[in-house]
């Protein structure tokens, strides 16, 4: 059964005179759900996460959040959602209970509710030790912990986040991938990320922009399958001719050369329709030309793969 949506944008448009940062964009990010905000750099990305979440205005188009128009209610719409930038502002001169209590006082909480709230969040992102710590202090990953702190203080359902990992060490990406993760469900979670293997680790659903337009949505196995899967063949040959051999090979669309050359020993990546006859024909050709098979092994498509194909400027219509 599908889920209620939290955001819901359709047709959003940005214009800066002639030019077109966000081109009549559309999606949806389902109640409770995780969901990748992908792109290269100038896809348009981070002009629709200001558009929603109410920094700047949009052209044309609409979107809500949490059921609030942004372009007629923006104030219920900066109510109900918590904004994690990439670069987190933070004060820090002041200590860690000092910031995340002026930021409730912001969000109109009591000084009952502060205590409470500023607690609750302290525990949740692993920042209870460090309350009386200066921010200046502070490595990068506590200081992100402090920002997602801050958005979560006023428990909304809605939350986005641009690169909340990034600059971070491995060990702290593995705790904020968990914090993300614990999120979902009580949280709507818009999640804008260039680490790919953290889309495919924490997110129920992808979109993908590129030239301020989407270019793809579907959840992460429905975006690899869409790529195809793949055989990678190790045989030693002389490798232009192997390559020649295979690519000829009814079923195969494309072959390419991992490594190899001359007669060396080549690891080829054959794309296509894999199927057993498709793997009995690869094996044949190599036993008939008398080169040696190595190693036949099926590997599925990554969304890396995908992603590159898809962004390409020439992938995109016009």
């Amino acid at each position: 059964m599908n889920r209620p949506a939290d955001i819901i944008v359709e047709r959003l448009t940005k214009t800066y005179g002639p030019l077109v940062a966000v081109d009549r964009v559309s999606f949806e990010v389902p109640k409770g759900e995780v969901v990748g905000f992908l792109g290269p750099n100038g896809a348009g990305k981070t002009t629709t996460i200001r558009m929603l979440t109410c920094y700047m205005p949009p052209t044309s188009g609409s979107a809500k959040v949490a059921g609030f128009d942004v372009f007629h209610e923006s104030l219920q719409v900066r109510e109900h959602i918590g904004y994690l930038p990439e670069s987190t502002p933070l004060y820090h001169e002041m200590r860690v209970s000092e910031y995340l209590d002026f930021r409730a006082k912001l969000r109109g909480l009591d000084r009952k509710t502060r205590r409470k709230r500023i607690a609750e969040v302290a525990a949740r992102t692993w920042l209870t030790d460090r309350l009386r710590s200066p921010i200046h202090t502070l490595s990068k990953g506590y200081r992100q912990r402090v920002g997602i702190a801050e958005v979560l203080l006023h428990n909304p359902p809605v939350l986005v986040m641009d690169e909340p990992t990034v600059g971070l060490d491995p060990s702290q990406i593995r705790e904020a991938r968990r914090l993300i993760s614990e999120l979902a469900g009580d949280h709507t979670v818009l999640l804008s990320t260039h680490i790919l293997q953290e889309v495919e680790m924490v997110c129920q659903k992808v979109i993908i922009m590129a030239q301020g337009r989407i270019v793809a949505q579907g959840t992460p196995e429905e975006l690899k399958n869409r790529t195809g899967t793949g055989i990678r063949v190790e045989v030693r040959g002389p490798a232009d001719q192997v390559r020649s051999a295979i690519n000829a090979i009814n079923g195969v669309d494309k072959v390419e050369m991992v490594s190899g050359s001359g007669a060396a020993i080549c690891v080829l990546n054959v794309r296509g329709k894999i199927t057993p006859e498709l793997r009995e024909a690869i094996a044949t050709t190599v036993a008939q030309r008398g080169w040696s098979l190595r190693e036949m092994r099926q590997e599925g498509a990554t969304l890396e793969e995908f992603f590159i194909r898809i962004t390409d400027p020439g992938s995109i219509a016009a």
